[in-house]
């Protein structure tokens, strides 16, 4: 049933994954705060919506979060899910990630997702609302040149359950989507097709995610439809995840 007037605060919203998941609140009857860092490609996504509030805010950064929430209580009213989608992919050999690298990267993947619940908690024990973060499939099982990106990932599964365990208490729930290779246009550009080839053979669903079939994860984890679901790390990987008991070649 369509949840309709309840508020999400989508984090990294302005593209990708944060957009898709942006419109199908909307599909839903829900109101959006949308927040990025990237003022114009904020300003271009949202132009064409309705029911939402744009807000140019960068997740890492303390006063920029209390002013995110603020503005998004002093139009809207209330904080039903707040989804931490906002990331930065820093892929690079270990040598070669130094300490400004590393710090970038957990700054907006694991602080931005610390410091936006903090900041959004007294607003979600009124509306006993949901958390969903998002992850990655490298958060779960670790691969080349994901030093940072990989860890900080595996943190925020971690910091999920943290927030479910002491959160629950007040009704609020709080979940994590791990996706897998994800047919984004950043992905595709950067994708060679040898890459293309390996996650072809080694998804059993033999593809990539789209952007809306992550969204529809994230819009369940927020709904009242996964009510009694907390403290959960979603693969939404095509099943890649589970290649990791085996090489693609035996299953041909």
């Amino acid at each position: 049933m369509p949840e309709v007037g309840k508020v999400a605060v989508v984090t990294g919203a302005a593209r990708g994954i944060g957009l898709a998941t942006t419109q199908l609140f909307l599909e839903q009857g829900w109101r959006v705060a949308m927040v990025d860092r990237d003022e114009p490609e904020l300003r271009t996504a949202s132009s064409a919506l309705e029911d939402v509030l744009a807000l140019p805010f960068d997740v890492s950064i303390p006063r920029d979060v209390q002013t995110m929430v603020a503005e998004t209580l002093g139009t809207f009213g209330q904080i039903d899910a707040l989804v931490n989608n906002a990331g930065v992919a820093d892929f690079g050999p270990i040598e070669e990630t130094d300490f400004q690298r590393w710090k970038t990267v957990m700054e907006t993947n694991l602080d931005g997702v610390f410091l936006t619940v903090q900041a959004a908690t007294p607003a979600l024990k009124k509306t006993k609302g949901a958390i969903v973060n998002i992850a990655s499939i490298s958060g779960l099982r670790a691969s080349t040149l994901r030093v940072a990106y990989g860890t900080s990932k595996a943190a925020v599964i971690q910091l999920t359950q943290q927030q479910a365990v002491e959160l629950g208490e007040y009704g609020i729930r709080a979940n994590a989507v791990a996706p897998g290779p994800v047919r984004t246009k950043l992905a595709m550009a950067v994708h060679s097709q040898d890459i293309i080839d390996a996650y072809h053979d080694a998804v059993p669903l033999n593809r990539y995610g789209s952007e809306r079939e992550i969204a529809e994860a994230i819009v369940f984890l927020a709904s009242d439809r996964a009510s009694y679901i907390s403290g959960q790390c979603l693969a939404a990987d095509g099943g890649f995840e589970a290649t990791g008991i085996g090489l693609p070649a035996l299953r041909n």
